[in-house]
């Protein structure tokens, strides 16, 4: 259906029902019955001011596109969404024509359905709006506003004051596919219920146990589910969702996953002492560069992998290396029975770097995904646990992926593979670890990886506002609040610990749970029994009172991720003539483990960050020669900022047209923009590299989700990597695929982490790691 006919059956419907129920019914039914005609009028004149934007998005979005093979760019991403309002919009309200007449109708639930949605639609429309000023604003190409004031503030200011509740009550998951909306809706009540009970008990079962017994009222009444779902991204801070995520870490889930995963023989949790160590360099093997442990922030401490294996090979049943393994407190990792055949070691290893924001998760979450690409690879892969925010910022996790590679390129024979053939692999801040790790190991010389395979990375971790991070208001798992929290996390400008509760005595604890699990198993019967009673039950209010911040942001900590960072080269050059010193070793300290971590002779506070520095050839601007054609496409789509009001004075300008202002939230968040220059650093946002930089990175893959907020990092990179002739391909996987979700926002059918890994499990994963199947 195109834009048009959408249009044209909406406009059809709304004006049908709402002549109908205009009839003067009284009563309850009279109450409903308005209820639905103001949201039929009121969906109309929404309407009326997106179909002209719509339609002229659809004109120019494919200018921002990688190339015309793959469509994905956020501007995109935003029609979709809207589409995607309309229809379920007039899906509803063929339904209610059709059986309006019924005795069974229930008018006031139609009416709560319909005002949901125009909630909704007029949302979607302020975003459409800060959508066109990007378009005005933006230079010609880009998809980033790149500075963290004007326009990327206002998108701050104004997702704190808007009302999100819509998005998360009755209209929760209306842009993905029907299959998986009981899902995001489990997963939606699960985490207010489990952030209603957040810090109020000592133990888990407390914890456990009263979240089940207050989800049923959240399950009942969406609107409920939508004000808390609101409040708990607003107020809560990045210790909530680090537990929230990992609780598919807990040894009940992990043990599920890993019984109903594929079996393989080796799956052995490491632990690599702090050793320095040399590899050899890559343009001479007779000269060496000093790899020395991690030491940012947490000192030196081992570093910890896991090694998985479908098939037994040489030396991974090494003394050696069960030396290394540490216990998990679970079964034998490593199956040896007497019949186990050992296999000669493959000429291809898969390094692995999870993702979870830089502030969550660990191998043991992806394990599932990572037994079934060794058994379709044929190849061991080696993933590391980095350390995590916010108790380890940038850069303790590039220090520790770094080390770990370099630590399997010098211990090949421990881990069942020749040495011969490496690629990097990661999703979202993984992405971003296999990009960075890449730039490290050519900054210092040393041998590069085959190649890289990153899903949806975090590539700019600024807070430039683009396309696809509006999509933050209404994400069910990555809200812009919660984003920012785990970037400030891992910028270091974050709180490092976690507040600290009261403690009380287990018997006033177990007293206190007692009475709150009554109260919420007697609340959640009232509000069943009156649901089913009180058919002109009001929708319940979108808001309720919020928790004063109690939590002061710390400042930007002055550690080796800030000020020592400021060299002008942000590693140690390596000569690029070696043959004058053919047999010495050269003692070139790795910044990421020595100059770094060292406090000892700190960098001048003056020196200025390499970002700061403006790199010689760091550019957003892809096109030469701009098209006046495409200028005059775009123009006709973007709007200046509108101006205010005469004789009045506003603290901030005024954001969207006169006579139309979106939903406001009276659960308002304090967010403001951290300026850190820790995120500008090439290392922490590689789309910020200078070219120099990118030039040796060897081919990357990316795979990117349509409804992802980070989807404009994907796209933007893959062109950066492009303009300069980098060997790159973007692939989107497209909607067809029917996958699961783990983290980040997708297309209609999920495509999320896990997703996109599921997606990477069939054929696409055989032709984007052909590199190591051909040989293995």
């Amino acid at each position: 259906m195109d834009t048009k006919a959408v249009f044209a059956a909406l406009y059809g419907v709304c004006e049908e029902n709402a002549a109908f129920f205009s009839g003067g019914a009284k009563g309850s039914q009279g109450d409903a019955a308005r209820r639905l005609v103001e949201a039929m009028k009121q969906i109309q004149e929404h309407a009326h001011s997106l179909e002209p934007v719509i339609s002229g998005f659809a004109n120019v979005y494919h200018h921002f596109d990688f190339d015309p093979h793959i469509p994905a760019n956020g501007y995109r991403s935003l029609v979709k969404v809207v589409r995607c309002c309309l229809l379920h919009i007039i899906h509803k309200g063929r339904y209610i024509t059709a059986n309006r007449r019924s005795i069974f109708f229930r008018a006031a639930h139609n009416a709560g359905e319909m005002e949901a949605y125009c909630n909704a639609l007029c949302q979607l429309r302020a975003l459409l709006y800060l959508a066109q000023r990007m378009l005005h604003d933006n230079s010609h190409g880009n998809l980033f506003f790149q500075d963290e004031s004007g326009l990327s503030e206002s998108f701050v200011r104004e997702y704190a004051s808007m009302h999100k509740g819509c998005f998360y009550g009755r209209c929760l998951g209306f842009q993905f596919t029907p299959a998986i909306r009981p899902f995001l809706q489990t997963i939606a009540i699960g985490l207010v219920a489990f952030g209603e009970n957040y810090k109020r008990h000592q133990s888990g079962i407390g914890v456990a146990a009263s979240s089940f017994f207050t989800s049923g009222k959240y399950a009942i009444d969406p609107e409920l589910r939508g004000t808390e779902f609101d409040r708990i991204t607003q107020n809560l801070d990045v210790h909530f969702w680090k537990t929230f995520w990992n609780i598919t870490e807990t040894e009940v889930l992990s043990s599920l996953a890993s019984m109903t995963s594929t079996q393989v023989k080796v799956n052995r949790a490491l632990s690599v002492p702090p050793a320095t160590f040399d590899l050899p360099l890559a343009a001479n093997h007779r000269a060496s560069v000093t790899i020395a442990p991690p030491s940012a922030h947490i000192g030196t401490a081992p570093v910890q992998m896991r090694l998985i294996s479908y098939d037994l090979r040489e030396g991974q049943d090494s003394e050696t290396l069960l030396s290394l393994s540490r216990s998990e407190g679970g079964a034998i990792s490593l199956s040896l029975g007497l019949k186990t055949k050992r296999l000669p070691s493959s000429p291809c290893l898969l390094i692995h770097f999870h993702g979870g924001g830089f502030v969550a998760q660990t191998s043991k979450s992806h394990e599932p995904y990572l037994k079934s690409w060794s058994q379709d690879l044929g190849v061991p892969i080696l993933s590391v646990d980095y350390s995590l925010a916010p108790e380890a910022p940038f850069p303790r996790a590039l220090e520790e992926c770094f080390y770990a590679y370099c630590w399997a390129l010098r211990n090949h024979h421990l881990l069942g593979w020749t040495g011969e053939k490496v690629c990097l692999a990661g999703d979202s801040a993984g992405g971003n670890l296999c990009v960075t790790t890449s730039m490290r190991a050519a900054a210092f010389g040393v041998r590069m990886p085959d190649g890289i395979v990153a899903a949806y990375p975090a590539t700019l971790l600024t807070a430039y506002a683009s396309p696809s991070r509006l999509l933050t208001l209404m994400d069910p798992l990555l809200p812009l609040s919660v984003l920012s929290r785990c970037l400030s996390a891992y910028a270091g400008s974050g709180p490092q610990t976690e507040k600290q509760v009261e403690k009380v005595s287990t018997l006033s604890l177990v007293r206190r749970d007692t009475a709150l699990l009554l109260r919420d198993f007697r609340q959640g019967a009232s509000n069943w029994i009156h649901s089913l009673l009180d058919s002109t039950r009001a929708s319940a209010s979108t808001s309720t009172a919020p928790e004063a911040p109690t939590e002061a942001t710390d400042a930007v900590r002055k550690s080796i991720s800030e000020a020592n960072i400021s060299s002008p080269h942000t590693d140690p050059p390596v000569p690029t003539d070696l043959s004058e010193f053919p047999n010495r070793k050269l003692s070139v300290k790795s910044q990421t483990c020595q100059n770094l971590g060292s406090h000892n002779n700190p960098i001048p506070s003056s020196a200025p960050l390499l970002s700061e520095r403006a790199p010689e050839d760091v550019s957003f601007f892809f096109a030469k020669d701009e098209d006046p054609s495409v200028i005059t496409d775009l123009s006709s789509v973007a709007i200046p900022p509108p101006a205010g009001e005469e004789g009045s004075q506003q603290e901030h300008p005024r954001e969207f047209p006169l006579g139309f202002e979106p939903l406001r939230s009276e659960q308002l968040a304090e967010m403001k923009v951290e300026s850190s220059p820790v995120v500008k650093d090439p290392f922490c946002s590689p789309l910020l590299a200078p070219d120099s930089m990118l030039k040796g990175l060897p081919p990357v893959h990316i795979v990117a989700c349509a409804l992802d907020p980070m989807l404009d990092d994907s796209v933007m990179f893959a062109k950066r990597l492009r303009n300069i002739d980098q060997p790159v391909t973007l692939e989107f996987a497209p909607s067809s695929h029917r996958t699961h979700p783990q983290s980040h926002g997708s297309t209609a059918s999920w495509n999320g982490p896990t997703g996109v890994c599921q997606h990477l499990q069939g054929k696409p994963v055989l032709s984007l790691l052909a590199p190591l199947r051909e040989e293995s």
